[in-house]
């Protein structure tokens, strides 16, 4: 899959994890240029049509949760028979892994935690979904310390699946409820006992019921009872032992019955860890017997009873002053503590029953927020210790850090304690893209960035002095602007330094003295000059190259042929003649020898790397011996191209 590209889109990065259901890859979106994490269904699922219909409905329902705590879904796909979920890619360790490393964690951190994965299952649970599969393998943590749980939509398509897959279930057998071992009817009170469960290896730094096999975890989930987590680490509070015992209650009706309830006890936790908040039923710990002092109150006898009709006839008697004395000591001692259980009640009844019944300085009723700017809304409502959730989404018309929309009814009435959450839409502006620094960069390297940021590209050539040609001058919109998805950047290309051209002058009849004169006036150079022994003063141009009359590169050079000038040999004028241009390029490398008979070595008459072809015939001269003969040589691209004597 690495380097494959999902839905035109998402490009694999690479792998990042797997469990028995799906693969998990990091992934690069083009369109929104982010990292996301991408799971693709495991290929021996695919051809289940149910899980398959599950798995993309499941993950459907899922993608519709906006929570801080949750990871979201992106998108749902299939391509080539690859069916996958697109998901933030959160750059952390999941707990599990946190756990590991650290062992039990303090009970205050264990509690933390739990408050924000319980902070998205109540969010799930009120969309009517149920994760059924908590455990620490599918909570992030992030860098910054936030609990992501992941796999929401999926868990119920994999529950069903995996169960009975062996290897497969080890991962969850050790948090899932005794209903879901049994194969019972799950709901979100099965969600709670996985997180009890959690929270007791949090804080234990262990899981509650360990095996050799996973049917004897299972079973044991079922039939046995687990050891309270304070009497494995000693300094868990009584109040979050409670609270951990009574979320993973064997029957569900005894549970906590919704998050919101086990979320409230989680906060009471951290203010009174050691109160005793949590309701015990018979089969949690039961309290250790204590002794107290006996209390002697006289005895009414109703004469109804059947039990006082037995005792009809009985009379009280005391033995002596010392039994009286004891009778009455009994009786003021209840006398006082009676009027102290009194103090009590109304002490209790002042402090705290008289402040509920009238609790209306303690509410808050929600305002309509919608319009307002967020850093406004969040001073006033973190004065009023509610607390404020930004959700930031583009939006192409409402201003950056306007509140879209609110998670809470206005008019709805909320506590001040502390314990209060509004989630607020925000509006992040328009949705933009950042043109990355390009220049000096190789244009066709530019270009391929561009498009896979999600801008459209075109390229303007342009000649520079300064940057290399291929390379990019610069962009508009510049760099660092920020601008709309699917723009367009306009790339200026270089094409090098430009080269100005100018009119070749005519040389014919000129000496080389005077042809150097005119080269220098028209910004030309003087090439070579042929036969290459020329010395002579009055030697005078027959011909040249390039033309006159024709444009040249500035500064380029022109090579020149001289008249006869010697006694030595005759001069001969040839030209070498493409017979099949078809089978040469643009260009031609052209090498010319010629060998005389006075020396028999070769001796180079023209070495030219790269002639236009639209300049043959090309002309030169050679000189022959008197006597003798001269042999001429004509190479094309390095290969014989004619052999010739001249006598």
């Amino acid at each position: 899959m690495k380097g494959n590209l999902l839905g035109n889109r998402y490009k694999i990065i690479d792998k990042i994890g797997g469990g028995g259901m799906a693969v998990v890859y990091k992934a690069r979106c083009l369109l929104l240029n982010r990292n996301v994490a991408i799971k693709v269904l495991r290929p021996e699922f695919v051809q289940d049509e149910e899980l398959v219909k599950r798995f993309k409905f499941e993950a459907q329902s899922a993608a519709s949760l906006s929570h801080p705590n949750i990871v979201p879904i992106y998108d749902v796909g299939s391509e080539d028979g690859n069916y996958y979920i697109v998901m933030e890619y959160v750059d952390g360790i999941t707990l599990k892994e946190y756990i590991r490393s650290k062992g039990a964690l303090d009970w205050e951190e264990a509690v933390k935690i739990a408050i924000q994965i319980c902070s998205a299952m109540e969010h799930a649970h009120k969309n009517k979904i149920i994760h059924r599969d908590i455990k620490p393998q599918n909570i992030l943590l992030t860098n910054d310390g936030i609990a992501k749980v992941a796999d929401f939509g999926i868990a119920r398509a994999a529950t069903a699946s995996t169960i009975t897959m062996a290897g497969n279930t080890i991962g969850s057998v050790h948090y899932f409820s005794p209903e879901q071992a049994r194969g019972g009817y799950t709901d979100d009170k099965s969600d709670l006992y996985s997180l009890g469960i959690v929270l007791y290896e949090m804080a234990t730094g262990k899981v509650p019921f360990e095996a050799d096999t996973p049917v004897a975890v299972a079973m044991m989930q079922v039939q046995k009872q687990p050891q309270d987590p304070m009497h494995l680490k000693r300094d868990i509070p009584e109040a979050l032992n409670d609270l951990i015992m009574k979320a993973i209650r064997k029957d569900p009706g005894t549970r906590y019955q919704s998050a919101s309830e086990m979320l409230s006890d989680l906060y009471q936790v951290l203010v009174e860890p050691n109160g005793r908040f949590v309701k015990r039923i018979k089969g949690d710990d039961d309290l250790p017997t204590k002794k107290m002092q006996a209390v002697d109150i006289p005895i009414a006898i109703d004469p109804k009873s059947d039990k006082n009709n037995e005792r009809k006839n009985e009379e009280v008697y005391y033995d002596d002053e010392k039994d009286v004395k004891k009778s009455h000591f009994g009786l003021w001692f209840a006398i006082i503590a009676s009027m102290l259980i009194i103090g009590a009640v109304v002490y209790i009844g002042i402090n705290f029953v008289i402040p509920s019944l009238n609790d209306d300085a303690n509410k808050f009723t929600v305002d309509n927020y919608v319009k307002q700017d967020i850093e406004i809304v969040k001073q006033e409502l973190t004065a009023k210790k509610i607390n404020v959730t930004e959700n930031r989404v583009f939006n192409e018309s409402i201003q950056k850090g306007i509140i879209i929309s609110q998670d809470v009814t206005p008019g709805q009435e909320l506590k001040l304690d502390g314990y209060n959450t509004i989630v607020f839409d925000v509006s992040d502006g328009p949705e933009t893209l950042r043109v990355p620094d390009l220049q000096n960069k190789e244009e066709r390297l530019a270009e391929i960035d561009l498009k896979e940021k999600g801008f459209s590209v075109t390229v303007v050539d342009e000649y520079n002095d300064t940057v290399a040609k291929g390379s990019v001058i610069r962009t508009t919109p510049s760099f660092d602007v920020d601008v709309k998805p699917g723009s367009d950047v306009t790339v200026f290309r270089s094409l090098g330094p430009e080269v100005k051209q100018v009119n070749v002058p005519d040389l014919t009849g000129k000496t080389m003295k005077e042809a150097l004169d005119i080269l220098q006036a028209s910004n030309l150079t003087m090439g070579t000059v042929y036969p290459k022994d020329t010395t002579s003063e009055i030697a005078t141009i027959k011909s040249q190259s390039p033309l006159p009359n024709t444009l040249a590169d500035a500064n380029s050079p022109v090579d020149i042929y001289m008249e006869n000038y010697g006694t030595t040999g005759k001069i001969v004028d040839l030209s070498v003649v493409l017979t099949n241009p078809g089978d040469y390029g643009n260009t031609i490398k052209l090498y010319i020898e010629s060998i005389s008979s006075d020396t028999l070595v070769p001796q180079p008459i023209l070495d030219k790397p790269s002639v236009d072809k639209g300049l043959f015939p090309v002309k030169f001269s050679i000189t022959v011996p008197i006597n003798g003969s001269t042999k001429v040589r004509v190479f094309l691209d390095d290969k014989l191209f004619s052999e010739s004597t001249y006598m």
